[in-house]
């Protein structure tokens, strides 16, 4: 949240001129915001590159003749790099190769490892490199490949590995220049250092001499001290970036690496095509107002994960750095080449290298790899999948009663009511505004008695003020991140002058459990849950809008180190306070967190900041979104409707029915806007808005089911094109339409002013047919499809099964014992299959077996559908199963009915022996639209398994 609000009178002034230049800005302040060029050690690894380039490619780094060795899946080796006077820099090299047929490569600095360097300024930071990234990162897959093996083939100079599954992967470690090649199947799939850009920036002591003056070739002017906005970085360690080159061979496509805006398959970043950007992609969690579009600048969170695809075959690597970080991308062609080779650059300021490899050869492979190693998506609360209201700021407790009572008169389904910063007390957290909030108990009172929840903005700056108890308890314990000087760092957000809490700290994250319970957090209930904001960390009279690079965290790691899990770091206080709020009961927290790192997923969701009421950012949340999906964290969104600015509501509607199909769907506005509560528009607009809101309810089952799938493999929720069909090379550039989970649902929402239709590409022969209507679409390839204001281009893929609930709530809890809906689309074969997942929607019990897993299969030959059940059984199952017994299937809708079926007027059903005749009414086709059939009523439930013969 970028917003203006109401301050005390001491700081008016201050600030006034602040606000009227963010209230008057139109775009993003470009001049708050380093580029490579401004970066000192972007710049530098830049300029190294361009020299190798402009040489035959040549390193000074070399594996020590006599240090490396091959044991247990391990390689170890100390990697020199040798200077022109003999002089040489030891670097630890270990490859580990992984059960999970990973590779892992760490590259550290010997000399700053053992802490033998000198600090500059008398500071307190630590001298090793950074190695703390996979503490928060990494929960899994580490498990040592112990039957990885050095292949037969000897060759001076060249260790060799096979390694993985069946031995498919190879590993060849060259020692002279020090490079590694990643084979899969005798084929090169992933290169490091073959064009010579390892340059590991080591220690050494400051020697005085002129600004600017170079040596050997090297420009120190931001070696010592770096200057930018008027804040400068004291630079205690000297210059320590690390930086690599990395190329997949015969790849001309790269996804990932959010957060940033610009398409799905990333741009090049020098040279190159049209289109191509002039900065490199950068990594640096940062409050961007305003941010612009089609650009690699930095946004608020960091997933340093790529994939490279081609035809049929997805590799890519995960580059563990906490830091700043950039990632430069090139397309080379090389003489009668037909496909481009992807070189990659990746340059971050501190920490150790720490890089994962995964050579695929699937998309899914490398989604459930990355899983593995930084924990698969939460599974949420069933509410949070459902619609959130939000808005900067409902005023007053009264306010909220009225909109939620508004909701309510006209139809319109939501689950949870959002509070900004203007709930608060002064802007202290933990607090209520006595005067607009009076009964906040009896406003959540109100929202329980619909089944509905409050999330309320609880962020990690605390107003330094008198008589406030969290800031005093912060400083007294000593809990609050501290600056240079190893003093509590004061800055300034919007409660005015500030403290951070320091969340690297178990003290303070115990601390900061103790604050959310419900008798010190007066006014809170357990229904009250939690948005973190601002947790970049966003300071306004920092640099780039952020901490100093020199403050110190606990265990004296500077903020430089870590700066990209920072904000990671804050939500998971936040998520394990509220995972230990209720004694006795476990109940699954809920958080929403602007910034983010690998491993964020496990935490909660995340959207994606202050953008625009513009339909360039409508269309741009799709690749954003997509890009999310594929790097490991699904629950994604983006603010329905835009943050800053009044759509129109042509716009607004449009938004609506693009959010109804992200996996986070909320609606938020900035104060200054008009309100657009959905019922506000009027019609038609506020009925076309019902109606995409109601088919996200509708649709709640499918999407459950996916958000299953993804909390125990990773897989997204929302799939791009090429993820789903890997071997059409024309779909790998599409991210303007996604397919939703296993369930067959094809999506091109409208993103353009004005359109009546869209162009929708089938990649395969399958039958699709239009969700709302039946009309066939079975010709491969982009077809043209009408899409008027009150229409969602939704597809049902034929092979699935998809269900949902046709019973409109005012709430999801509401619908919790409502039947289920299957609809059948019935593929070429003649036959499809779905599955469906059902829990308490609430607790952990699910984990002891209290869940449903059903699969359903539509065989042609026998005309029947049938439902299994894969439970995982456990000590709770059987109670779950008797608790929803009374679930059954009321409906069962054949799309593509066989005609064959016409005669047809009952069908017989089957559970636990027990048969019932049941009425079937047959529908014939018409008009270009698919004949379908209706099952009604089976009387069948979903805790056990089932048939339906149509014969």
């Amino acid at each position: 949240m970028l917003a203006v609000g109401f301050l005390g009178a001491p700081e008016i002034l201050k600030w006034a001129l602040l606000f009227v230049l963010l209230l008057n800005a139109s775009a993003v302040k470009h001049h708050d915001f380093k580029t490579c060029d401004q970066s000192g050690f972007c710049k530098r690894n830049r300029a190294y590159a361009d020299t190798s380039s402009s040489s035959p490619p040549s390193s000074p780094y070399r594996i020590s003749p006599d240090a490396a060795r091959f044991s247990n899946g391990q390689f170890h080796a100390v990697v020199d790099k040798t200077f022109t006077d003999g002089a040489i820099v030891q670097l630890p090299l270990t490859v580990t190769f992984l059960s999970s047929g990973l590779a892992r490569l760490t590259l550290d600095e010997e000399r700053r490892r053992k802490g033998d360097i000198e600090l500059r300024h008398d500071s307190k930071a630590r001298k090793e490199r950074y190695n703390g990234s996979p503490e928060w990162a990494i929960v899994g897959g580490l498990d040592v490949d112990a039957s990885a093996q050095l292949s037969d083939q000897k060759e001076q100079g060249v260790t060799v590995v096979k390694y993985g599954k069946d031995k498919r992967n190879t590993a060849i470690i060259q020692h002279e220049p020090f490079s590694i090649a990643f084979e899969r199947d005798d084929e090169t799939h992933i290169l490091f250092n073959d064009r010579g850009l390892l340059n590991v920036e080591h220690w050494r002591p400051k020697i005085e001499q002129g600004d600017g003056e170079k040596t050997d070739g090297e420009d120190q002017s931001t070696w010592w001290e770096e200057s930018f906005g008027g804040n400068t970085d004291s630079k205690p360690k000297g210059p320590e970036s690390i930086a690599m080159d990395i190329t997949f061979p015969g790849y001309e496509h790269v996804y990932g690496i959010p957060e940033h805006t610009g398409p799905l398959s990333l741009r090049e970043t020098r040279g190159g095509s049209d289109g191509a950007f002039t900065d490199p992609y950068r990594m640096y969690n940062s409050d961007v107002f305003e941010y612009e579009l089609n650009s690699p600048m930095t946004l608020y969170g960091s997933i340093p994960f790529m994939h490279a695809h081609k035809k049929d075959s997805t590799v890519g690597v995960l580059w563990l750095s906490a830091a700043e970080t950039w990632v430069d991308i090139t397309k080379v062609k090389s003489n009668g080449q037909h496909k481009a080779d992807t070189e990659t650059h990746w340059i971050s300021e501190s920490g150790i290298m720490d890089v994962f490899v995964f050579l695929g050869p699937k998309p899914e492979d490398l989604t459930k790899a990355m899983g593995n190693l930084t924990g698969n998506t939460q599974l949420p609360q069933q509410f949070s999948i459902a619609y959130h209201q939000c808005r900067w700021n409902y005023m007053s407790d009264e306010e909220v009663r009225e909109v939620d009572a508004k909701f309510d008169k006209h139809a319109i389904p939501f689950d949870v009511i959002w509070l900004d910063l203007e709930y608060t007390d002064d802007r202290k957290y933990f607090t209520w505004d006595p005067d607009k909030f009076q009964r906040p108990i009896e406003m959540q009172e109100q929202l329980d008695l619909r089944h509905r929840k409050s999330v309320v903005l609880i962020d990690p700056h605390i107003k330094n003020t008198q008589n406030y108890p969290v800031v005093d308890a912060l400083k007294e314990k000593d809990l609050a991140i501290k600056n240079k000087d190893n003093q509590t760092y004061e800055g300034w957000c919007w409660p005015g002058s500030s403290h951070w809490i320091d969340c690297f700290s178990p003290t303070a994250r115990a601390w900061w459990s103790s604050l959310f319970k419900i008798d010190y957090f007066k006014g809170s209930t357990f229904n009250t849950y939690v948005w973190n904001d601002m947790n970049e960390p966003s300071v306004f009279n920092g640099p780039e809008t952020t901490m100093p690079k020199d403050n110190l965290h606990h265990g004296n790691w500077e903020h430089r180190d870590i700066h990209n899990i920072n904000g990671m770091t804050f939500v998971n206080a936040t998520y394990h306070a509220l995972l230990n709020r209720k004694p006795g009961k476990s109940i699954r927290p809920f958080t929403l967190t602007r910034s983010f790192y690998a491993g964020s997923q496990r935490l909660g969701a995340m959207w994606t900041g202050d953008n625009l009421a513009e339909w360039g950012h409508l269309k741009e949340s799709l690749p954003m979104i997509l890009s999310l999906n594929i790097a490991g964290y699904p629950n994604s969104g983006a603010d329905v409707g835009g943050f800053f600015g009044t759509p129109s509501s042509e716009l607004l509607t449009r938004w609506f029915q693009a959010g109804a199909f992200y996996p986070f769907f909320r609606a938020h506005a900035h104060l200054d806007t008009r309100r657009r509560e959905p019922y506000m528009a009027g019609p038609p607009y506020t009925e076309i808005m019902t109606r995409a809101i109601r088919l996200r309810y509708q649709l709640l089952p499918a999407w459950y089911t996916a958000f299953h799938e993804a909390s125990v493999n990773n897989t997204p929720i929302l799939r791009p094109q090429y993820y789903q069909f890997p071997g059409d090379e024309v779909g790998f550039g599409i991210d303007d339409q996604f397919h939703v989970g296993s369930n067959g649902l094809l999506v091109k929402p409208v993103t353009a002013e004005g359109a009546t239709s869209v162009d929708v590409y089938f990649a395969d022969d399958e039958i699709y047919y239009d969700y709302f209507d039946y009309t066939v679409y079975s010709k491969r390839g982009m077809q043209t499809v009408d899409a008027p204001l009150d229409k969602i281009p939704v597809f049902a893929r034929g092979g699935h099964i998809i269900p949902r609930k046709d019973r409109p709530r005012r709430s999801s809890d509401l619908m919790k014992y409502d039947p289920i809906t299957l609809v059948v689309a019935i593929g070429k074969s003649g036959n499809a299959e779905g599955s469906l997942y059902v829990d308490d929607g609430e607790t952990f019990d699910y984990q002891s077996g209290a869940h449903i897993v059903s699969r359903f299969t539509f065989d042609s030959k026998s005309s029947t559908l049938s439902s299994q059940d894969f439970t995982t059984k456990g000590s709770m199952t059987k109670f779950f199963h008797k608790a929803m017994a009374e679930v059954r299937i009321e409906k069962v809708i054949f799309i593509g009915a066989p005609a064959q079926w016409a005669q047809k007027t009952h069908i017989l059903s089957e559970q636990d022996s027990k048969k019932h005749e049941t009425d079937f009414q047959y529908h014939s086709a018409t008009g270009g639209k698919a004949a379908w059939a209706v099952v009604r009523d089976p009387k069948v439930s979903i805790a056990k398994g089932w048939k339906i013969s149509l014969v």
